[in-house]
């Protein structure tokens, strides 16, 4: 994110309609382009084998895999996103940027080692056949490694190039799966195959890229397992994110909604169709947060913070807080306007337009989109408050509000399925960003009220040198580890 402010600041400076259009342009390209374009090519795979003539029952299993194999992958990776980025971050900060390809390595081989086996039992008991459990495993081991790069990457600042990458490389998948369709080849194997080639070829553009920024390494593969104990509340926030953005679609498939294509891959077309209209209603505040949060919050942030690293004065350090807490309430509100406006214009205008399209919505699944019109955008408002929590290292306050969000979004959309109206589908989500809002703003006001206690105080007098079992395990594993190289 500093890498894209830096950028978005010269196109700021620059007066005139065609410079905003330019830096709204560009943050919207970083930020939503790689899910827009990932979303493209699913689409288009979808419509391509419609196009070819397979069964409905084919394009609904394809669809069904690929969409476990994407909910899965990133549920999965979810564990080590935010301490990942944390580690590379501190890791630039010490100029020992050595050590940032090797804890990709360790990460990625563990999450690949634990996250295929769970991943094989589900496949094995799947019912499919078994050319469609391998291409299965196959795509969410890519998928996994894929992820992993991307939350490195960040460190990156030529973000035009991650963008031209995923484009690349679905257009290829594209231009494959287009091949296919010309020459009779469509199948459920041959278009999987195409997806798998596509964001492979993307799993090797983004490994180059890392190469080209951290061309040395050194150090040991399993050191990011200290960062990990160290910030398990990370952790445990990427994790609740994820349960809450995710799990009330996976919930929906056991309901009243649920069409079983094959095996143990459900479906619910009624539901999904809606969520996946709606989720596109929270780019807007994505690109602002980039836009107006980062670019005009992050220079009073980091003034204020500089200020006690420099000796300020007191009436200097009071000044630059009042500034700071002022920009920061003010764009908030202005995110928070700008996603009310998108929500309602998603509802009124959004459904006018879902109902000419040949997307088969009725009365049921258009009062579902509505409803997560209204919970998408309260996740979009809570999540950048919950960001602004992590800019200020209220870890605690972080994982409280994501588990809010994901303990209440899966109970209420479990109570909603079992006693709930179908019409009303949806509910248990929104009620579920509400709680995240409530908690995260109430935990931001608190909390900005004591920062002078939290930045001088909050650190230990006396460094814990009790080791836990993570930095066990890490010890362990570098030792083993030395002992290959000596070999």
């Amino acid at each position: 994110m500093a890498g894209i402010g830096f950028s978005l600041k010269k196109l700021f400076t620059k007066k005139g309609l065609f410079s905003l259009c330019r830096a709204y342009g560009y943050a919207g390209l970083i930020c939503a382009g790689p899910m827009i374009l990932g979303v493209i090519l699913l689409v288009s795979v979808a419509f391509l084998s419609q196009l070819a003539g397979m069964s409905r029952h084919d394009r609904e299993l394809l669809n069904c895999m690929l969409t476990y194999c994407l909910l899965a992958s990133l549920t999965t990776t979810s564990i080590f996103n935010m301490t990942a980025t944390r580690f590379v971050s501190d890791m630039l900060y010490e100029e020992k940027p050595e050590r940032i390809i090797p804890s990709l390595y360790g990460s990625t081989t563990i999450l690949l080692t634990g996250g295929c086996l769970v991943w094989a039992v589900f496949l094995h008991f799947s019912g499919v056949l078994t050319v469609y459990k391998l291409l299965c495993l196959w795509f969410y081991a890519i998928l996994i490694v894929v992820w992993m790069e991307m939350n490195y990457l960040t460190a990156l600042k030529d973000y035009k190039v991650l963008v031209r990458d995923f484009a690349i490389s679905l257009a290829c998948g594209l231009l494959l799966a287009l091949l296919m369709v010309l020459f009779r080849h469509v199948t459920i194997t041959t278009l999987f195959l195409c997806v798998i080639l596509a964001y492979g070829l993307l799993m090797a553009l983004y490994y180059r890229q890392l190469l080209k920024y951290f061309p040395r390494s050194e150090g040991s593969r399993f050191s990011f397992l200290r960062w990990l104990e160290k910030y398990r509340s990370l952790a445990f926030t990427g994790i609740f994110v994820n349960l809450g953005l995710f799990a009330h679609l996976v919930i929906m498939y056991f309901g009243p909604l649920q069409v079983q294509v094959e095996g143990l891959f459900y479906g619910a077309p009624m539901h999904d169709v809606p969520a996946l209209c709606a989720f596109f209603s929270i780019l807007i505040t994505t690109i602002n947060f980039v836009t107006s949060v980062e670019v005009r919050f992050y220079p009073q942030y980091r003034n204020y913070y500089s200020l006690f690293n420099d000796n300020g004065s007191i009436r200097d350090i009071e000044q630059a807080e009042d500034e700071m807490l002022s920009v920061l309430r003010q764009e908030l509100a202005f995110n928070a306007h700008k996603q009310l406006i998108t929500t309602l214009l998603f509802i009124v205008i959004g459904s006018l337009v879902l109902e000419l399209l040949p997307l088969g919505f009725n009365d049921t699944s258009m009062g579902i989109y509505r409803l997560l019109c209204a919970g998408y955008g309260l996740y979009a408002i809570s999540n950048t408050i919950m960001l602004i929590l992590l800019y200020y290292e209220d870890y605690t306050g972080a994982l409280l509000s994501t588990f809010a969000f994901a303990a209440v979004s899966i109970a209420g959309t479990v109570l909603q399925i079992l006693y709930g109206q179908i019409n009303f589908y949806g509910l248990g989500f929104l009620i579920g960003s509400l709680a995240f809002y409530l908690v995260s703003w109430i935990r931001l006001e608190w909390y900005t009220r004591r920062l002078p206690y939290y930045l001088l105080c909050k650190g230990a007098i006396v460094e814990n040198k009790k080791l836990g079992i993570l930095s066990r395990l890490c010890n362990y594993l570098e030792r083993k580890e030395g002992a290959v190289h000596e070999k």
